[in-house]
């Protein structure tokens, strides 16, 4: 592998590059603004060049790198127009001699609904809400993309990412969370460090298809932030109807809250040959303990 672009340099694909991007003899990023683009530049010296994407522009430096990418990880979600990245560099992409390889970071969210069942990847999507609907047509049209330019694309299904600076051990310490409590509500979730092996797997393999990023073990949304309690030595946060939090929950973390499934995670062991370092949020949460 020699030259990756990555579209969008957010909480994963930083995570990725920081851990797992030696295998590239060149990394291209980009961020939405100049400022960004210097702190990582200056803490990614070396390893990773930052250039601006503010969503609509195509910046010439970034079609540059794309015309001599092998691999193309893809962060940047869709908006009301669309994905912003195909519409801003899809001809580039198609074009783009040496590309082999896109990993496209999708979610769970496309299932929708399914009452608390299992789900996975031969489940049919059914998305409840417009961003999940919008998640969905991204994943096609990439799809699309990786098949006019001969291009293998991995999508990658996340469940709820935590990892170091995002996890219930910092929102125990914050003081201010809470227990919401739905009976028979179940999430998923996935450590940073799994979804940058599950990335590397899929670049490495240069494999296609799709694969649900998820832990072993739904479970209770409460569950982690009162396992976090007991690792700081605290009372767990106070347990609060759904009913009395639903009011105060923004239109988007309402949506998470209307939809309950239980993700199947083969696909990710089997086919990306994937070891989960953090099966459970257990691992997870004792790890960042540790290291705190």
């Amino acid at each position: 592998m020699s030259t990756l672009v990555c579209f969008g340099l957010g909480y994963s694909a930083e995570h990725f590059v920081g851990t797992l991007g030696d295998g590239f003899e060149r990394i291209v990023g980009t961020v939405r603004g100049a400022e960004r683009a210097a702190v990582l530049n200056a803490h990614l010296a070396g390893r990773l060049k930052a250039l601006v994407f503010n969503g609509t522009s195509a910046n010439p430096d970034v079609i540059n790198a794309i015309g001599h990418a092998d691999c193309a990880l893809v962060s940047v979600p869709p908006n009301e127009n669309g994905d912003p990245v195909l519409a801003t560099f899809g001809d580039a992409l198609a074009h783009a001699r040496h590309l082999r390889t896109i990993v496209y970071l999708s979610t769970v969210g496309v299932y929708g609904d399914h009452a608390g069942e299992w789900v996975d990847e031969t489940t049919p999507p059914k998305p409840g809400s417009a961003r999940g609907r919008a998640r969905l047509d991204a994943e096609r049209a990439w799809q699309r993309l990786g098949a006019r330019c001969g291009a293998a694309v991995a999508i990658l299904r996340l469940a709820g990412i935590y990892g170091p600076g995002q996890n219930a051990l910092v929102q125990i310490k914050q003081g201010n969370a809470r227990r919401v409590v739905k009976p028979g509500q179940v999430f998923n979730r996935i450590h940073v460090a799994d979804i940058a092996q599950a990335i590397d797997a899929a670049f490495a393999r240069k494999v296609g298809g799709i694969f649900n990023i998820a832990d072993d073990e739904p479970s209770a949304p409460g569950d982690p932030l009162a396992f976090a309690a007991q690792l700081l030595g605290r009372d767990p946060p106070p347990e609060v109807p759904f009913e009395e939090a639903a009011p105060l929950l923004s239109p988007m973390a309402l949506s998470f809250w209307q939809e309950c499934r239980r993700v199947r995670n083969d696909g990710l062991k089997r086919e990306l040959g994937v070891s989960l370092l953090y099966p459970t949020y257990r691992e997870g949460l004792r790890a960042l303990f540790a290291a705190r």
